[in-house]
């Protein structure tokens, strides 16, 4: 699997604006269970549960947060890049500009892990990043996500 597979033009967001980490998580949340057919209140309380584990902040602009959601069948993801950065309380303390949202079957323990590791690993690639920040629509965002994803 790689983040392309997650993620096409239907699920890049950009220009989100949200003041706050809680804002994004919130609005994030809300999307994905509306694509899903999901509760809310359900998504974003997983989120938010993981979140207080510890920061899904990764560095260098970029935040996973992740949750495993009891019902879902297959991995979600959304992409979105933020119209200006915020305060994730990343591991680096950098301010986060670009965040996946990824659910996951919560049954499906070594799917999660995989799943994380095929979003994460693209993003280390300070070329790739660059492409989802210049990216001018989700279309070029999907491209570059195909071009660069495999990581």
């Amino acid at each position: 699997m790689t983040i392309a597979d997650l993620i096409g033009a239907d699920r890049v967001l950009l220009d989100l604006r949200a003041a706050t980490k809680a804002q994004a998580l919130r609005d994030l949340a809300r999307r994905a269970a509306a694509a899903l057919g999901l509760n809310q209140g359900a998504v974003l309380g997983a989120v938010l549960r993981r979140e207080e584990l510890g920061s899904t902040g990764l560095g260098k602009g970029f935040a996973l947060p992740h949750a495993r959601i009891p019902g879902l069948s297959a991995p979600f993801a959304l992409f979105a890049r933020l119209a200006k950065p915020i305060d994730f309380a990343a591991i680096d303390q950098r301010p986060v500009d670009l965040v996946v949202l990824l659910l996951t079957p919560a049954n499906e323990a070594n799917q999660h892990l995989s799943t994380l590791a095929a979003i994460s690993r693209p993003m280390r690639d300070e070329a790739f990043v660059q492409r989802l920040r210049q990216a001018r629509d989700a279309a070029s965002v999907a491209a570059a996500m195909a071009e660069g994803g495999d990581r």
